[in-house]
C-alpha cells in the first residue's frame, strides 16, 4: 500500500477529483479542466478551493480572505459580469469550504499554489 495514501487517511484528509464548469476561473482554469482536490484540510487565502454555496451550488474558486465569519470567494475571471462568488453572495461560511484544489491533473498538469497579490 502507498504510504502516503495510508498517511493522508490516517490524518482523516480525502482526495477526490473535480471538474471545471464556467468562465469563472480564466485564465488559471479552463472548463473541463481536472483537478486534484484535498478534502478536510486547512484553507489559506490565495488558494483555490472547493465550496458549496448557500443554495447547495458546488463551485471551484479562489479564496481571496476572511471576512467576518467565513471565507470570501473570487473567480479569477477578470470580468465581473462572469460567474457568480461571494461579490453576489457574500461570505461562503467555514463548512461549506470543502477542499483545496491541489492541481490540474488534465489537460495541461499543473501544481496550483497561492496568489499572494489577489485582491478581494
Amino acid at each position: 500500500m502507498d504510504p502516503q495514501a495510508t498517511a493522508g487517511r490516517a490524518l482523516g484528509r480525502r482526495i477526490g477529483l473535480a471538474v471545471v464548469a464556467g468562465d469563472s476561473m480564466l485564465p488559471t482554469l479552463r472548463p473541463g479542466d481536472r483537478l486534484l482536490v484535498t478534502y478536510g484540510v486547512r484553507v489559506r487565502a490565495g488558494r483555490v478551493v472547493v465550496a458549496r454555496f448557500a443554495d447547495g451550488t458546488l463551485v471551484v474558486k479562489r479564496a481571496t480572505g476572511r471576512r467576518g465569519s467565513g471565507w470570501w470567494l473570487r473567480g479569477d475571471n477578470p470580468d465581473p459580469q462572469v460567474g457568480v462568488d461571494s461579490r453576489h453572495r457574500g461570505p461562503v461560511p467555514d463548512a461549506a469550504v470543502l477542499g483545496v484544489v491541489r492541481g490540474r491533473l488534465w489537460p495541461r498538469p499543473r501544481r496550483l499554489g497561492a496568489f499572494a497579490d489577489v485582491k478581494g
